[in-house]
């Protein structure tokens, strides 16, 4: 398995196609939810993902501090192919790193769907927000401060 980030550019139609794949078959198909998941910020993004025989595995995308937040990075559109297998944190913790290392991140932001903030909270995100609504699933707003 091999870990890459590449910035909008430097991705190849193959990765670009993949992604953006795996991206509508679960947070649009799987999940039922018709929105804007083409929504201008990925040729602003690092795309973190990890790949193994040319089979996109898991991904996310990591929003320079002030393109989504003034005061914080943003990681968004964290997915995993196969689950249950680790490959989301494995891939959450991949992103957080190449948000700090690459980007110089002191805070990273993101809005979880409600059922997964167990999930962030094992990588040290803490909620802050009440929940809200997003295209008809409920969120909340995170944040880990490194």
């Amino acid at each position: 398995m091999e870990l890459k980030i590449k910035s909008f550019e430097e991705l190849t139609n193959r990765e670009l196609y993949a992604l953006l794949k795996l991206r509508v078959d679960v947070f649009v198909v799987e999940q039922h939810c018709a929105y804007p998941d083409l929504d201008g910020m990925d040729n602003k993004a690092l795309h973190v993902f990890f790949e193994e025989d040319g089979e996109l595995l898991a991904y996310l995308r990591i929003l320079p501090e002030g393109e989504h937040y003034g005061d914080a990075v943003m990681i968004g559109r964290v997915i995993a192919a196969r689950r249950g297998v680790g490959l989301g944190a494995r891939i959450l913790a991949a992103g957080i790193e190449a948000a700090r290392s690459l980007l110089g991140a002191r805070r990273i932001r993101l809005e979880a769907q409600s059922y997964a903030q167990g999930f962030y909270e094992k990588a040290g995100f803490a909620r802050c927000s009440g929940e809200f609504d997003e295209d008809g699933i409920p969120h909340v707003e995170m944040v880990l401060d490194l």
